[in-house]
Order: C-alpha cells, then sequence, then structure tokens
C-alpha cells in the first residue's frame, strides 16, 4: 500500500526535476549554459551533477525492477532551493545583474516557501527573466491550449497572502513550458 500511495502522489505533483528538464528542453538550454546560471544563481553544480538532474525518473505506475530503482537513486532530485537558485540565476542570465543601491535592504531573493509555492513562482520569475508582458504570457498559455484572462494571470502572478491570490497548479507549469517551446524553439 505504501509504494502505490508513493507513486500515486508522485503523478499527481510535478517534481522539480521535471521543470527543470522541462524549461530547459523549451528554452533550448545547453549544458555549459545550464551550469553558469546555476553559478550565477549561487549553486555550484558540476557536469555530473546537472546530467543526474535532467534524468527523467521511472515513472511505469508500479513497484519496479531493482534495476528501474537504482536507476531512480542516480537522480540528483532538484530541491526547492536549487530550483529557485537556478531562476534567480537565470533572471541574471538574461538580463544582467543587477545593482542594489546602498540605502535599499537585501531583496528576498527566494520567495518559495514550500511545494505549494514553486508553479508561482517559476511563473514568475520566467516573465522577468523574458521580459515577458502578460500579454506575452496570455499568448503562451493560449498556444498550449489555456484560455486564461487577465484577472486569472494576475492571480496567479501576486505574491502569497496578498488579495485574489491563487496557487498555481501543475496543469498551468506543464501548458505554459509547452507554449514556451513552441514560441522559442521555432525561432
Amino acid at each position: 500500500m505504501i509504494g502505490y500511495l508513493k507513486i500515486h502522489l508522485r503523478r499527481g505533483h510535478m517534481e522539480n526535476n521535471d521543470i527543470l528538464i522541462r524549461f530547459r528542453y523549451a528554452l533550448d538550454i545547453k549544458d555549459v549554459d545550464m551550469i553558469k546560471i546555476f553559478k550565477l544563481g549561487g549553486v555550484t553544480v558540476t557536469r555530473e551533477e546537472l546530467q543526474k538532474m535532467l534524468l527523467k525518473p521511472k515513472d511505469s505506475g508500479t513497484i519496479g525492477s531493482a534495476q528501474e530503482k537504482s536507476a531512480d537513486e542516480n537522480i540528483n532530485q532538484c530541491d526547492l532551493h536549487t530550483l529557485e537558485s537556478f531562476m534567480n540565476g537565470f533572471i541574471i542570465f538574461k538580463r544582467g545583474k543587477q545593482e542594489s543601491k546602498p540605502e535599499e535592504s537585501e531583496k528576498q531573493a527566494f520567495m518559495i516557501k514550500d511545494s505549494r509555492t514553486v508553479n508561482n513562482v517559476f511563473l514568475k520569475k520566467v516573465k522577468i527573466a523574458l521580459s515577458l508582458t502578460s500579454e506575452d504570457m496570455l499568448e503562451i498559455f493560449k498556444t498550449a491550449g489555456i484560455d486564461l484572462s487577465n484577472s486569472e494571470l494576475s492571480a496567479l502572478l501576486r505574491r502569497e497572502g496578498q488579495r485574489n491570490y491563487r496557487v498555481c497548479g501543475d496543469r498551468y507549469v506543464k501548458c505554459f513550458l509547452k507554449g514556451l517551446a513552441a514560441r522559442y524553439r521555432e525561432r
């Protein structure tokens, strides 16, 4: 029963590694650039560690063989801090390092509090890094088959705790990444 629950839960929630894999594919980011982006975000990752992070877990729906389990153990799990560090590095990679003013306190660089907020923060940081307007984002969603209103998008981009904040489900991120791939890989 526990094995079933573990697999069932794993299918129900998009893993951080999966977000990283799909994002990399959507924007066709090379290994050297991935390593550089992680470094800009304050995390040192070797090529081998990156390759292990980009492995897809075997998710056959049944409890797998010992060989499949050992393959899953070779995966380098991308935790919340690592994913957000990558996204922070991606913003710097695309837009350059922002000079902070002496009177400003250090801006909160890490916004992901738990697995519920990952998708919302991911969308915000991609929007910043790629200098996307709300119209651009709506068009990307529409390309992937989701027709959002401006107010629905705004609710996904709000900070947790703000009025009208809405948790962003995995379906939205998957579709957004699909739309990004259509937009950036066709260029």
